[in-house]
C-alpha cells in the first residue's frame, strides 16, 4: 500500500513489570514524561517524540519481553552531555563513526528494555 498522505506515526509499546516505577524512572533519566494512562498501561512524551508502556505480570504466562528502540536525532551532542549530566550513562558509551555510519550510546530500563540515542553521520 502506498499511500503517504494516510500514514500519521507509529508509537513504540515496550513492557514493563512496574508501570508507576518505569514512569519515576524514565522521568528521572531520560526527560520523557507521563502523558496519559494508569498502573496497566501509559504512555511517555517528550519534545515530538512519544512511546508507551504496557504492564505484565513477568510469569510464565505473560512475560515482561524485552524491546529495542532507537530515538534518531540531528545532533548527538546535546543528548549525550545531558543524559551524563543525569546519570543515564556514563561518558565512554558514546559510539562517534560506528561501521554503520552512525554516532549512538544505548543504556537499559529497569525491564532490560535498550534504547539508543542515534545520530546518522
Amino acid at each position: 500500500m502506498n499511500t503517504p498522505s494516510s500514514t500519521l506515526y507509529i508509537i513504540p509499546v515496550i513492557s514493563s513489570s512496574d508501570i508507576e516505577r518505569d514512569l519515576a524512572w524514565y522521568e528521572k533519566h531520560t526527560g520523557f514524561k507521563l502523558y496519559f494512562g494508569d498502573k496497566g498501561y501509559a504512555g511517555l512524551q517528550r519534545d515530538n517524540l512519544e512511546f508507551h508502556l504496557q504492564w505484565h505480570h513477568n510469569n510464565d504466562d505473560d512475560p515482561v519481553y524485552p524491546s529495542v528502540m532507537k530515538i534518531f536525532v540531528k545532533d548527538i551532542q546535546p543528548y549525550f552531555e545531558e543524559f551524563v549530566k543525569r546519570g543515564t550513562i556514563k561518558k565512554d558509551k558514546l559510539r562517534m563513526n560506528t561501521p554503520w555510519g552512525t554516532h549512538e550510546f544505548g543504556f537499559y530500563d529497569l525491564n532490560n528494555n535498550a534504547i539508543f540515542i542515534v545520530q546518522d553521520v
